[in-house]
């Protein structure tokens, strides 16, 4: 079964989420340090479309509350221009970010999640947050 991948693109740090292969539930995969270097990203990337059968890539696309665009939506908007020249065998969508991060610190902090910890996932949980919002949207 192909699976999904979400991805919630930081300046310096990426999380990354995935479905299970029946396409039912998505789960955290990891934070990936890059640190403004997307070379580190793909490479990552390219790991985990070897390691799953990936069919679509879901981009959490960051806009300001009233709806426009982030000037972080521009440096986006050529993470996914690299992903449509690198992985054009894949299908590319985005969603709409706004307030997964916020999402994900209100559950860690719910869940007293300590501080460093809390940096580590929470990029890792708002990519989750994107993923859901994706399946819903296309009810897998």
């Amino acid at each position: 079964m192909k699976r999904i991948l979400g991805i919630d693109y930081g300046s310096s740090k990426v999380g990354l989420a995935i479905t299970d292969p029946l396409g039912i539930t998505a789960q955290g995969l990891e934070t990936v340090m890059h640190k403004g270097n997307d070379k580190i990203l793909l490479k990552k990337l390219d790991e985990i479309i070897e390691n799953y059968e990936i069919s679509t890539i879901v981009v959490g696309m960051p806009y300001h509350m009233n709806g426009t665009k982030s000037e972080r939506a521009e440096i986006t908007e050529k993470f996914l221009h690299k992903l449509k020249c690198k992985y054009n065998h894949i299908k590319l969508e985005t969603m709409d970010e706004r307030l997964t991060t916020v999402a994900a610190n209100k559950t860690l902090n719910f869940l007293q999640v300590d501080k460093h910890k809390k940096k580590e996932i929470e990029d890792t949980l708002a990519a989750v947050y994107i993923l859901e919002m994706y399946m819903n949207k296309v009810k897998l």
